[in-house]
């Protein structure tokens, strides 16, 4: 069966709860009840790969306590892969706070300096891990992953990409650009450049692009993506897809629910593209998988979806060869 190595950061999800004010709590002091889950943008995407049936590992590395322990049960409880996760005593798993505004749109704030995943490029386990790389199909990461790493982290990441891909294994990069994980926009175009140039695979938006290019046109912007196979999501339910032979434009169906909540969207499209892809399919119906899957996960509050909300897995069968994506 193909499989995916997802590389990135899982923290400790606090979400303002529906329905007010804690008791004894007035209006004007705001605040409220806070649910507690988990997540992280590569790890959702880990999540919706393995409910599609694909086979993938989860890496990353993450604390000796117990809402550590939490995650990993509930990552496996998801067939999401945990043999490549490393355990630090003493360190902790990051967090973040998310509220929406009436549209559903969500603000993030971070409290990760210190988290466990921040060191995965720097320990006595990092090297057997990168080797590991070459031995999956598809290794899969996003900005908010390379953001966690100082520089010689990611170099040293990027030197095993480029090994693992001399063997076959295929680089997506997804762009996810939030400009408080990185000390500039410099640095930022920097590290965005030498992933565009190792990719085979390019998953953005003009969300993205735009923060970090602004003015530029969307020729411009796709123009500075060396990769063989881009997605670039519009503002609106668009993507313009660029891949050998070919460009074309894929719009989403007409949404018959409102929106709920955006979290995840990019990351569940991200899922849905990498399954399709692996089963055999071309970039375009790749590209619909993904537009049908994202247009769903936004109907629900959160991250991740209840199961019984997924899509039939009959429309993703991964394939068994490496072949499948080429």
């Amino acid at each position: 069966m193909a499989s995916v190595a997802c590389i990135g950061e899982c923290m400790v999800e606090l979400r303002q709860a529906q329905g007010g004010q804690s008791a004894g709590q007035s209006a004007g002091q705001g605040g409220g009840l806070y649910s507690r889950g988990f997540g992280g943008d590569t790890l959702n995407t880990a999540v919706y790969l393995a409910r599609l049936e694909v086979k993938v590992d989860y890496l990353t590395a993450l604390g000796d306590d117990a809402l550590s322990d939490e995650m990993i049960a509930a990552w496996t409880a998801e067939g999401v892969g945990t043999r490549r996760v490393v355990r630090l005593p003493g360190k902790l798993p990051g967090l973040y706070m998310i509220q929406l505004d009436a549209r559903g749109e969500r603000q993030f704030f971070h409290w990760r300096d210190s988290a466990a995943a921040r060191r995965l490029m720097d320990l006595p386990e990092t090297d057997e891990l990168l080797n590991s790389l070459m031995s999956y199909d598809i290794v899969y990461l996003s900005a908010i992953t390379l953001s966690i790493y100082d520089a010689a982290g990611r170099e040293r990441l990027f030197a095993a990409i480029k090994r693992a891909r001399l063997l076959g294994t295929r680089f997506v990069f997804d762009t996810n650009f939030r400009a408080r994980g990185w000390p500039d926009r410099d640095v930022a175009r920097e590290v965005f450049a030498a992933a565009f140039a190792a990719a085979d695979i390019v998953l953005t938006s003009t969300e993205d692009l735009l923060a970090l290019y602004p003015g530029e046109s969307h020729d411009q912007l796709m123009a500075r993506i060396p990769s063989p196979e881009l997605v670039f999501r519009l503002a609106e339910p668009v993507s313009l897809l660029r891949f050998p032979g070919a460009t074309r434009e894929v719009r989403a169906e007409p949404m018959t629910r409102p929106v709920a909540d955006t979290t995840a969207a990019g990351d569940s499209f991200a899922a849905a593209y990498i399954a399709a892809r692996l089963a055999g399919s071309e970039p375009v119906e790749a590209a619909q998988a993904g537009h049908r899957l994202a247009s769903l996960v936004i109907c629900y509050p959160g991250a991740i979806i209840p199961g019984y909300a997924m899509p039939p897995k009959k429309r993703h069968r991964p394939a068994t060869s490496r072949q499948a994506t080429k």
